[in-house]
């Protein structure tokens, strides 16, 4: 593994490459269900702390077939330079010289973004929240509620202040879905559904924030370059749901006013439903 690794990842100072060396014994640990190794690597750069320093990865690309579109998140703190970068197979390698604070927020803003794009259990949870929604201040409450509780987990949980499994944050994630889909569309013409229904979407919401950062995958120290990354990242994903909801929500607002709205909801939700139940299971079965 050291060897994997330290072909794969590299540093140089002024061009000249640092060697590296082993920190003690590596350590496999597991976050939720999925293990991960922690190898502590020391680089020796010849000439002083002063200087460029380059830290490049290539760490699992696509050609290896282990995974797809591998991201690297570097944080580092040499000689009084500090910062995080996402590292990718576009841009491979960062110059700690070179390292603006706007471009750190710009890349963990886009990395929110894909994260819940590509989160379909999220997406799924929030057509859900849109679908049951009765009106403008009901959807914007909901949201207001969802927001507010994934944030604040999801800070927690990043920088390690909560630390719940993933064998129990990703099941609850999935059966979320299914709750609020169904509660959508069998108590959404209630007299005060809205309002019973913010308390639940709120600590479902607490559980969402948590598997964002299991998902984000940081294990790191606190520092102030962590946060601007974590809220930037946050960002990102408030961009996306804002956009989902200004794109959604609209459209739903218009099929209730016709006729088809009383069986094209719950056209909508069956799916939802038993995709979310089965994520549910498997999840479960992936924990036993």
């Amino acid at each position: 593994m050291t060897e994997y690794v330290t072909g794969r990842f590299a540093v140089t100072r002024d061009g000249t490459s640092c060697t590296p060396r082993r920190v003690g014994d590596a350590d496999v640990r597991t976050r939720g269900t999925r293990p991960f190794a922690v190898l502590d690597l020391a680089y020796d750069c010849a000439g002083g702390a002063d200087g460029t320093y380059t830290i490049s990865s290539a760490l699992f690309p696509d050609a290896e077939s282990f995974v797809h579109s591998t991201e690297t998140i570097v944080h580092y703190d040499i000689d009084g330079q500090r910062g995080s970068q996402v590292l990718s197979a576009a841009e491979p390698a960062l110059a700690t010289g070179g390292h603006h604070e706007s471009h750190q927020i710009v890349e963990f803003f886009l990395l929110g973004t894909e994260h819940l794009l590509f989160g379909p259990d999220h997406i799924l949870f929030l057509l859900s929240l849109l679908i049951g929604a009765r009106g403008l201040r009901d959807i914007v409450l909901t949201a207001t509620a969802f927001t507010a509780a994934h944030s604040v987990t999801f800070l927690l949980a990043a920088t390690g202040v909560v630390d719940v499994p993933g064998s129990v944050v990703e099941p609850v994630i999935a059966a979320s879905i299914a709750v609020v889909a169904l509660a959508g569309v069998v108590l959404r013409d209630r007299e005060g559904t809205g309002r019973r229904r913010l308390p639940v979407v709120f600590l479902f919401g607490l559980v969402h924030g948590l598997g964002f950062a299991g998902a984000l995958g940081i294990d790191e120290s606190w520092s102030w370059e962590l946060l601007l990354s974590l809220l930037s990242f946050n960002v990102g994903i408030e961009a996306v749901q804002l956009g989902i909801i200004a794109a959604v929500f609209p459209l739903l607002v218009l099929l209730r006013r016709t006729p088809a709205h009383r069986w094209a909801l719950p056209a909508m939700t069956a799916p939802i439903v038993i995709v979310s139940l089965y994520w549910f299971w498997d999840r479960v079965a992936v924990a036993a």
